[in-house]
């Protein structure tokens, strides 16, 4: 009998935990996000209303998962695939870097359209 109780209690204590984290997801961000926002997704356009719209995640713009205003400014909703693939790119721009001067092209010293106003007035 009291292996039946603690059985009981064990059961109560997970469903409120379960309850608690649902109110937790509730509130969560992406909660917020997919009331503001169609589900759509903003990079392929793919609709998401139904059942996969699991697929679909918050993508934050400026990329600081702090930064969360209530009017979702910093939020864009991406599908599983658009969103890895926009956080592949920006890993792969970081690992190359910015663009340093010395790797810019040198500037010509032509400059085609220089006297054109000149050329183009009637004598």
């Amino acid at each position: 009998m009291a292996a039946k109780i603690q059985r009981d209690d064990d059961l109560h204590e997970i469903i409120a935990a379960a309850r608690q984290a649902r109110e937790r997801r509730d509130h969560s961000y992406r909660s917020h996000a997919l009331k503001l926002l169609p589900p759509v997704c903003a990079r392929c356009g793919r609709d998401f209303a139904g059942k996969n719209i699991r697929e679909l995640t918050v993508h934050h713009k400026d990329h600081n998962h702090d930064n969360n205003p209530p009017d979702g400014s910093n939020w864009e909703l991406l599908c599983l695939y658009c969103h890895e693939n926009e956080h592949s790119r920006n890993a792969v721009a970081s690992a190359y870097g910015e663009r340093a001067d010395a790797d810019a092209p040198a500037s010509s010293p032509n400059q085609p359209f220089a006297d054109l106003d000149k050329l183009l007035k009637k004598p």
